[in-house]
Formats: structure tokens, sequence, C-alpha cells
């Protein structure tokens, strides 16, 4: 209740007449919560730190008006306000009106046009820059929290410093507009005490000019200096509020001074020669000089000397240091890149190596054909491993392992077989294929074979890998960034996910699914937008996965083909018909409710036609009805997943569908 009871009181002080004892201390007060904000500016490490200071800018100058009301309904009613005014009026202008008036308006002039001008500027421009900024900040702060960097509570905890940062310096742009008009009002406020003093004294008081001068225009300069001292105090403050740079030195604007001044020895002692050297000059004093150009020396001389070391201090770093090091041991890394200690040169720049660009490269190719934001890749190296051995691991546990030998290329083709080498197996392909040395390796290359250096092969490898596994890599905290990143250009669309229509876990269930299929999510808007309107029927998660597929239809179908032109196997007629009457919907799906024998009979089938279409060439799609397709999809998932199972419905009209073949029920399986 502190503060409403204040503003209560301010208002208060407005109307009702004071008497000169309340007025003193009340003045007094003013003079110190100046002395405070100003303190409290310096001390201050950030803005931020003093984010109250806005609103207490309104709060101040209100209070000095107040004042000034009081003060002024006595001087002009009684001739007399208080010991504070009269002392400010007789012993800091020496009595002197002429000197008082001049020294009242160098301090106005001091405020309204050097301080309050240039702190009024910086907060604009501070307040328009970081207005510009929050865009940036706020992709950076996604950026970290995606890389691993930040967690989520530090994630919220920048974004709201962010958010308030931003309001601060909107609200400092506006405020310092207080401060401009507390010094109009100053001058404005005393200038009519003189006019109005000195015409009581002289009209209604019949008193002489000089005693009229002594009695009412004294104590009106002596008031404007009582009230002008704290509004330049904290015109000060608010400059330094406006005006501070965020550093990592803790002790605000005193330690940063320090710091930064006394950082430079060569400085100070180049200072020292040349105030030395003033003092030398014919005309100026020297004992100052040379006193300061003393001083200067021996701040350069300590400022050399290397800060003392506190024992307890490096025992909680080593502390903290330790705990940092066993939570980064702990930690599980969604994606792991370890290496056998001899293939570390693969990472060193300078030896070579170029195994982190090309990672970085093989993440934004995959969001690119993908829309999947794959999370950095931890590479480190791993004394366990065998020589020249590469692991990948996803979420802990290993995912694929390879060789690399150190000053050997891997040659493809089966007429690598004959080479000097050891011979191998490409580990994405199964291609034959042999390790030769770099050397033979480059007349190789020269001569039209097919040379692939340990880094590709390292990088082709992750990359089948992570495609294989985008479903696992697809976090929550992934599609959450990326639904943000669709509230950017559509938020009606993105707005619907998270809420009751359809949950943030859902759609990281469809996008899981999709990938799963092989088919890209960067197309989340269209994707959002056919899932939310489907969930207002169900929320069955094939159901969904279906409609966004049918609206990636094109896209699915060109995915699956080879050029312009797409093989297709279809069902025999009469079979389709017949699964599409043992199609079964439950929890889980669809499934294809058929006896064990015909089961086989119909894996059977579709191996042997698609064994078929690939001896002649082709890259064929299992093209079915949509009701049948997650059915035969579901069916086919264990033992050839990257076999495209599509729907007619999916087909682009841009393609050339060509029929490669048709599936029947394999006779010796039906038998």
């Amino acid at each position: 209740m502190g503060v409403p009871l204040l503003m209560v009181g301010i208002v208060l002080t407005m109307i009702i007449p004071l008497p000169t004892m309340l007025l003193d201390l009340l003045l007094a007060t003013n003079l110190t919560v100046a002395v405070v904000i100003l303190l409290t500016a310096i001390t201050a490490e950030r803005a931020l730190d003093f984010s109250v200071f806005p609103a207490l800018l309104l709060v101040t100058t209100l209070m000095r008006l107040a004042l000034n009301i009081s003060s002024t309904r006595l001087i002009l009613l009684d001739g007399h306000a208080g010991k504070v005014i009269q002392a400010f009026g007789q012993v800091v202008v020496g009595g002197n009106l002429v000197v008082g008036l001049v020294v009242f308006l160098i301090l106005v002039i001091i405020q309204f046009v050097v301080i309050t001008a240039g702190a009024g500027r910086v907060a604009e421009v501070a307040a328009r820059f970081t207005l510009d900024a929050m865009p940036g900040k706020q992709m950076a702060i996604d950026a970290d929290l995606n890389s691993g960097l930040i967690s989520d509570e530090q994630a919220r905890a920048r974004r709201l410093d962010v958010g308030r940062e931003a309001d601060f310096y909107g609200s400092m742009d506006g405020a310092s507009k207080f401060v401009k008009g507390d010094a109009i009002a100053a001058v404005v406020i005393v200038s009519i005490n003189l006019v109005g003093g000195f015409a009581i004294g002289v009209l209604q008081h019949h008193l002489s000019l000089s005693e009229a001068i002594s009695r009412y225009c004294l104590l009106s300069v002596g008031d404007g200096l009582v009230s002008q001292v704290p509004a330049l105090l904290i015109s000060v403050a608010s400059g330094i509020v406006v005006t501070r740079v965020q550093s990592d030195q803790e002790g605000g604007l005193g330690a940063d001074l320090v710091h930064q001044l006394l950082r430079s020895a060569q400085a100070l002692r180049v200072g020292s020669v040349a105030v030395a050297l003033l003092g030398l000059m014919p005309g100026l004093p020297k004992v100052p000089f040379l006193l300061l150009a003393g001083l200067l020396f021996f701040v350069a001389t300590r400022a050399q000397k290397p800060a003392p070391v506190e024992v307890e201090e490096e025992v909680v770093d080593a502390g903290n240091e330790q705990t940092e090091v066993m939570l980064e041991q702990v930690r599980v890394e969604p994606l792991e890149l370890e290496l056998a200690p001899d293939l570390l040169d693969l990472l060193d720049p300078a030896r070579g190596g170029s195994l982190m660009e090309r990672v970085r490269a093989l993440r934004k190719r995959i969001a690119a054909d993908l829309g999947l934001v794959v999370p950095p890749v931890r590479s480190h190296d791993a004394p366990e491993l065998p020589a020249s051995t590469y692991v990948v691991k996803l979420h802990g546990v290993e995912a694929a392992r390879g060789e690399a030998p150190p000053g050997c290329s891997m040659v493809l083709g089966e007429d690598a077989a004959g080479l000097p080498g050891r011979a191998t197996v490409d580990p994405v392909f199964g291609l034959p294929a042999t390790w030769v040395q770099d050397e033979l390796a480059e007349v190789l290359a020269a001569e039209g074979a097919t040379v692939i250096d340990r880094a590709s092969v390292i990088v082709t490898h992750l990359s089948e890998v992570v495609r294989k596994a985008a479903p696992d890599l697809l976090t929550r905290q992934d599609v959450q960034v990326l639904v943000d990143a669709v509230k950017t250009v559509s938020p009606v669309v993105a707005g619907e996910v998270g809420t009751d229509t359809l949950s943030l876990a859902e759609v990281q269930r469809v996008m899981r699914e999709l990938l799963s299929e092989g088919v890209p999510v960067r197309d989340l808007t269209r994707i959002l937008e056919a899932v939310t309107a489907k969930s207002r029927e169900t929320r069955i998660p094939e159901q969904l996965v279906e409609a966004a597929r049918g609206v990636l239809g094109p896209t699915i179908s060109s995915g699956a083909a080879v050029g312009n032109r797409l093989a297709a196997l279809t069902l025999e007629p009469l079979l389709e018909q017949s699964l599409l009457e043992a199609c079964r919907t439950g929890d889980a799906g669809t499934w294809l409710a058929l006896d064990p024998p015909r089961m086989e009979a119909l894996v059977a089938g579709i191996g042997e036609a698609v064994r078929t279409a690939e001896a002649a060439g082709h890259r064929p799609a299992i093209v079915c009805s949509a009701q049948l397709r997650p059915a035969v999809r579901r069916l086919l998932v264990g033992g050839r997943p990257d076999l495209p199972v599509l729907s007619f419905t999916e087909l682009s009209r841009n393609l050339t569908i060509e029929p490669v073949g048709v599936i029947y029920l394999a006779q010796r399986a039906a038998a």
C-alpha cells in the first residue's frame, strides 16, 4: 500500500498547506531520494536491473512539482518557506539575487540542453533498435534451444528478458519527456515566483524594492535551486541508465570504469608524461600538474601488478567446473559421432580436416530435403574403439559402425577388387570397394574411377543413419519451434495447435509417421491446415496422417518417381477387393484380417513382383486404393520399409504412370 498512499499524499500536498517543518522534511527527502536513485543507476550492472526507473521518474517529477506548489504558497503568503529554502537562498548563492539566478539558469541549461536532450535521444534510438532486434534475438534463442546449448527454462527466461528490455526502452523513450518537462516547469515556476513575490512585497505589503528582493525573490531562487538539484541528479541517473552497456564485470559503472581505464598501463604512463610537460610550460602552475603526473605514473605501475588470487574462489570454481563436466558426461546426446584416436585429424582444420564443415552442410541439406531440424552432432574421440573405426550413436545407442583408415580413400566398383589395398563394402549401398592409398587414389580418379575420401564416407554413412532415424530425432521441442515459425506467416493455422482442437503431441505423431515413409514435412503450413480440419471429425492418428498425405500427394508421388516416370505395381482387382473386405480398423490403425497362409501368400506375391520390377531396372512403388494403403504399408513396414506405398489419390497429374507389374497371391504359399 506504500505506493498508492504516496501518490495520494503527493496530490494532497498540492492542495493542503504544509507547515514549514514538514516542508523541510519533504525537501530533504526529495534530495535523498534523488541521491539514492543516482547511486542505484551507477551500481546497476545492466539497464533491466533498474526496470522500475521509468515509473519512478514520473513519481519523482510529480513529487517535486507538488513541493514547488507548497513552497510557492508559503513564500507568497508568509514570506518564509522553511530553513532548507532559506539556506539555499542565503548560503548557497551568498544572498545575491543575480548570482542565484545565474546559477539556477546554468543548472537548467545543463539539465535541459546537455543531459536531458542527450538521454532522450539515446532512449529513442535504443527503443527503436531494441524493437528492431527482437525477431533476431528470438531466433537466436530458438537456435540455441534447438542446438541444446540452453534448457527450456533458460529459453523462457531469455525470452522474458527480451520482452522486458523492449518494454523498458520503450518506456524510457516516453519517460525522458518527464525530465524535459520538469526543466521547463522549473524555469516557469521560478519566473512566476519572482514576479508574484516582487508584486506582493511592493504592492500589498508596501516594502521597498530591496526589501522585496531580499524577502521574496531570494526565497524564490532558493526554491528553484532546491528543486533543481534533485532534478539534475535524476536527469543524470536517466542518462546513465539509457547509456549503460552490459558487461561481464560485477559492481556496475564503477567496476567498469576501474577495469577499462586502468587496463592499459602504457596509456597511463604516456598520460603522466603529457601532464608533466603541461606543468613545465611557462605561466602554468607547476605543483598541481606535477602532482597529477606523479599520481598517473603511480596508478600505471599499480595497474601492471596481477590481481591477488583468492583460494576459496578457486575451490568454488573448481567445484562448479567439476559439476559441469559431470553433467556433460551423463547427458545423452541425440546424435553422436565417435572416432578412434587415429581419426581425429578429420576434425582438425589445421591438418586439412573438413569433417565438421561437411556435417554442418549435411544438417542444412537434410533440413532442406525433409524439413527436419537435425540436432547438432557431438563429435568426440573414443579411445576404446579399434583403430580406424567410427561409430554413429542415436540417443546413446550404437546405430552404425564403419572404418576410415588414415591415408586412404575408398574406390567403388567390382574392378576395385584387384587393386592393392584392403577390400571392404560400401557401408551405405553395400557395393564392393577397396581402401587404397591416397597417392594411388589420385591416379585412379584421373582415370575415371569412383574415389571417395574418408570424410565423405563418414558423412554419407551419417546421412543415411539420420534419414532412417528421422522420426526418432523429431522431438516435441522441434515441433514447437517449427509451429512457431509457421505462426509468423500463417498465425491462424498455427494458432489451433496446442489447443483442444489439436495437441502438439498429435502433430508430432503425424510428422513422425510422414518421416517414417520418407515424406518431407517442409510444407508444414498445408500439413497443419489438413490435420486441423480433419481433427474436427476424428482424432485417430492414422486418419490424421492420411489427411496430411492427401495434401502432399504430388510431393509424395514425385519423390517415388524417377524423373517424370513412376513405375507402378498394382494389385490384381479381385485380390484388391478381397483385401478391402478384410480390412479392419482398431486403436492401432487399419490392418488386414487374413489367415496366416493367405497373409504369407500376399507377402510372397508382393516380393516376387518387386524383385521382377527391380530386375528390369525399375524402382517400383505399390499403388492401391486409399482405404487399403495404410494396411498394405503396415504389412510391409517390417520387411521393405523403403518400398513406397501410394494411393491413387496421391498420384500427381504431371507424372507418367508406367505399370510394371501386377501383384497376385503367390501360388506356392497359397497352396
